[in-house]
């Protein structure tokens, strides 16, 4: 289905599918929530224009320094629809300073039951396991053809509202649009 932000950020639906289907090729269970997917903005300049067009497409959850840059998370208005599961939400990350970025949807990001079981069930695959101790919500990574995908335990809203409960939200600070 088309989602009224694709002409702006490409098409999302697709990206998804095809993301789930290389994992369903791979026979890993396709049947849990995609919790999010990410757009990486390639400028500052991107970034700030794509934050206002989702602010009127959805409600700004968070926005805060995360590995060195800003990133804002939106729950849509009109979630992007697919025939098997419904998007609610999406990250936006700036660019890192310093680094050049290419711009696009980068990753989507799946809620299992349990890390160790999916990576042991999958002894094959090239998981990566560099955030897999975050105590606040360990993560595998599994990069794909087009794209990643990222597997969680919490879904982000739950993460997000925790963060927002115990003051962890990292925020941007106010002369970080100003800087070279």
């Amino acid at each position: 289905m088309v989602h009224p932000l694709d002409t702006l950020l490409g098409p999302q639906a697709p990206f998804v599918s095809s993301l789930l289907d290389q994992l369903t090729e791979l026979g890993i269970d396709t049947s849990h929530p995609v919790d999010h997917l990410c757009y990486r903005a390639a400028s500052r300049e991107e970034y700030l224009r794509l934050r206002t067009a989702l602010a009127q497409a959805g409600e700004l959850l968070v926005e805060g320094m995360i590995g060195g840059r800003p990133i804002a998370t939106f729950r849509y208005h009109q979630p992007v629809q697919l025939a098997r599961h419904g998007v609610p939400c999406i990250e936006l990350a700036a660019p890192k300073l310093g680094r050049s970025h290419q711009a696009g949807l980068e990753h989507i990001e799946l809620v299992v039951p349990s890390l160790s079981a999916l990576v042991a069930a999958h002894p094959q695959l090239a998981f990566r396991t560099e955030n897999q101790f975050d105590g606040r919500n360990p993560d595998v990574s599994l990069p794909l053809v087009g794209g990643q995908v990222k597997f969680h335990l919490r879904p982000l809203e739950a993460v997000i509202a925790e963060e927002k409960a115990t003051v962890a939200v990292t925020p941007v600070p106010a002369d970080y649009w100003h800087q070279p």
